[in-house]
């Protein structure tokens, strides 16, 4: 089970238990990851009774049933339900991945579920992606060019450059690469992590981009790249089959070659 950020001497105890109601017969567990900051009190696991038989497929549709029938005080994100958005990204029978996207037939026995690991907490299954979206911001994710814009045309590329973006550009953002990761647990004050680096190659390796060079000084750095030590979590866990360690890797072979 991956590690999650809780307060000092704090116990995950076991919560509440939701029955469903006499007649149901179809029934799925699940073990709902529960810790309200403010109110003092230790995280809870509560335990959901789902009618399988009224729910959809997926595991954000239960959780949603469980807020609008069976419990309104659960807190998470969700927004798109077709694993575009990123927000519903959870810890779910141990994995990182998109609740809107991980069907329930696909875990045997009870569903555990857990917000992303060693993230701070704001309520439930809401993690604070603060530091997450900070470090995305640093790497400074926009075209940057000192030539003008061409008056009658975009900036052009070929085909075989637009083709070195494929496998980049698909990141939501959703942070399950991330959280996943042991080095982004230990050091995620100074380390970049996989999403934020794989974004940063993005821009690196487009051909209209015209920073190349100032990009990888800014990630010059003891901590901010060579945190990674291959472990792969992050590419195991990317929802949208991206790879963020090869992309780690093609920046640290940029930053060998420069020195040649």
């Amino acid at each position: 089970m991956a590690e999650f950020r809780l307060p000092a001497n704090s116990i995950v105890k076991p919560g509440k238990t939701h029955q469903a109601k006499a007649d149901v017969n179809n029934i799925k567990k699940f073990r709902v990851y529960r810790y309200d900051p403010d109110s003092g009190e230790n995280p809870s696991v509560d335990t959901y009774e789902v009618d399988m038989d009224t729910c959809g497929p997926m595991v954000l549709d239960a959780l949603l049933k469980i807020k609008d029938e069976m419990d309104s005080t659960l807190s998470l994100r969700r927004s798109c339900r077709e694993g575009i958005c990123g927000s519903c990204a959870m810890n779910i029978d141990g994995s990182n991945t998109l609740a809107c996207t991980k069907a329930i037939d696909d875990i045997d026995g009870d569903v555990n579920v857990y917000p992303l690991p060693h993230q701070p907490i704001i309520k439930d299954l809401v993690s604070d992606l603060s530091n997450f979206y900070a470090q995305y911001s640093s790497v400074e994710p926009w075209m940057k060019t000192d030539t003008a814009t061409p008056p009658d045309q975009e900036r052009l590329q070929s085909v075989e450059d637009r083709k070195k973006l494929d496998g980049l550009y698909e990141c939501i953002l959703c942070a399950c690469c991330s959280t996943s990761c042991p080095s982004y647990w230990w050091n995620g004050d100074r380390y970049l992590g996989p999403a934020a680096l794989l974004n940063a190659y993005r821009w690196i390796i487009d051909s209209r981009d015209e920073a190349t060079g100032e990009r990888l000084d800014q990630l010059e750095d003891p901590f901010k790249l060579y945190r990674c030590h291959t472990i792969m979590n992050c590419t195991s866990a990317c929802p949208k089959g991206l790879n963020p360690a090869q992309a780690i890797g093609e920046i640290k072979k940029l930053m060998v070659e420069r020195r040649v």
